[in-house]
């Protein structure tokens, strides 16, 4: 399990000065990629960035380093790299700078710098750490991934795939549905739209929908006795989704949008579109009713 707290006794941020660079930016980042960010006391943007780029530092715990450096200070160091504005930062790997940026940027922004570096560099970044959790979710390692999800969380409190994946971990180990309902309503807003929380919304609006569903046997009976009673396949289609029978309840809902596609306001294409956004976009189950629906919608 990976551990993803910030130890209090190490720092990863230092002052640099001319003297201390080759040691703390170009021998250090042989074994570390380091950030060598120029500032100054009177630079307004660098009061806005500095701290959010040293959280994300801090964050990164341990894989990339920062060091400090001021212009007016370092104007010797500012006159090699060339540094004609402020705040610049150049990001050092095995002794050579390998990326930067100057302007100041917002906290996703970065956060998706630092991973790239990290990621260059053959570390581990947030996104490995998540496609593991994910990973262990899909192959019943429920508590573990909650973790590792929730690990996360504390860092990165806007990550969808995180929120998402720790709603997850709720939905199947929790018989009640009111837990996972809570976390959604209090997913960040900047994040209420992503992907990943339309994906959760959707599933639980269908596992509220299932709770009501008959039994499985008595609905096929139902409609082998009476094909077009659509309503009758909608249940259908609501009871296989409850009992994981997922293309099943695809196929029922694309019958009834085959034989009636206004039925019930959409109803089908309605619920086709929860399920489609339920499963993951690269799920097999979900391409192959996408395209069974497109053709049934262009036909």
């Amino acid at each position: 399990m990976l551990n993803l707290n910030n130890p209090s006794t190490q720092s990863f941020i230092k002052e640099g000065s001319e003297k201390t660079f080759m040691t703390d930016v170009i021998e250090e980042s042989k074994t570390t990629p380091v950030l060598a960010y120029f500032t100054a006391s009177w630079c307004g943007p660098c009061k806005t960035m500095g701290p959010i780029i040293e959280d994300a530092v801090n964050k990164a715990n341990g894989k990339v380093k920062l060091v400090r450096l001021d212009v007016d200070a370092n104007q010797n160091i500012a006159g090699q790299l060339r540094i004609q504005s402020i705040p610049t930062i150049y990001a050092f790997t095995n002794g050579q700078p390998v990326d930067g940026f100057t302007g100041a940027k917002t906290e996703s922004e970065i956060q998706q710098f630092i991973s790239e570096i990290v990621k260059a560099s053959g570390g581990t970044t947030v996104e490995d750490i998540l496609d593991e959790a994910t990973q262990l979710l899909d192959s019943g390692g429920v508590a573990e991934a909650s973790q590792i999800f929730a690990s996360v969380l504390q860092d990165y409190p806007e990550n969808p795939v995180a929120y998402a994946g720790l709603i997850s971990c709720h939905l199947l180990s929790d018989d009640d549905l009111s837990r996972a309902e809570a976390m959604l309503e209090a997913v960040p807003a900047a994040i209420s739209n992503a992907t990943e929380i339309e994906g959760i919304r959707a599933n639980l609006e269908l596992k509220r929908q299932a709770q009501s569903s008959g039994p499985i046997q008595t609905l096929v009976e139902t409609v082998r006795t009476n094909p077009d009673n659509l309503q009758g396949r909608f249940d259908l289609a609501i009871a296989y989704y409850s009992s994981d029978q997922i293309e099943e309840a695809i196929d029922e809902l694309l019958e009834i949008f085959k034989r009636d596609r206004e039925w019930n306001e959409e109803a089908a294409k309605t619920q086709l579109l929860k399920i489609f956004n339920s499963l993951k976009p690269e799920d097999p189950i979900a391409l192959k009713g996408r395209r069974k629906l497109s053709s049934l919608v262009f036909s």
